[in-house]
């Protein structure tokens, strides 16, 4: 099984989308608080549809309590500053894939104790010339990079 991580998740519907999406992957879900909504939200329930009750999911209460869950395990971290593409990882079950709030992103330092396990996805940029994205929706990150590496299992 998959782990995916969520770093105090800002949006509901992204979230719920995110939750849906590990069911449908057989992923567990974390979230690691401060979160900006409850996840008790309407919100956060509409966008997971009626697949609240099958998420596997567990909520870190701080920052150390889930860098205590963690251990010495080496975690994937979901950042456009990636050192690499999300699909040159050979994934593993029990791989834990972490992604940053949709505003801030991942800390610094956790960027830096795990620089050679920073992932990215490509954004090669507008066919028009127009001016690039900042970045992919946080739901449409979980689901590309969830996928790719479930299907490496």
């Amino acid at each position: 099984m998959l782990h995916l991580v969520l770093y105090h998740p800002a949006i509901p519907q992204n979230t719920g989308n995110i939750a849906r999406t590990t069911v449908g992957m057989g992923a567990h879900l974390h979230l690691i608080h401060p979160m900006k909504f409850e996840i008790t939200e309407h919100a956060v329930r509409r966008a997971g549809l009626d697949y609240w009750p099958s998420v596997t999911l567990t909520e870190h209460l701080s920052d150390e309590a889930f860098l205590e869950w963690l251990g010495d395990r080496e975690p994937w971290l979901v950042t456009k500053f990636g050192s690499q593409r999300f699909d040159e990882p050979g994934y593993v079950a029990g791989d834990v894939i972490i992604l940053g709030n949709e505003n801030t992103g991942l800390p610094e330092a956790w960027r830096e104790r795990w620089e050679d396990r920073t992932i990215s996805i490509p954004m090669p940029g507008p066919i028009n010339g127009g001016e690039n994205i900042r970045s992919y929706n946080l739901a449409n990150a979980a689901a590309i990079v969830l996928a790719h590496a479930r299907l490496k299992l």
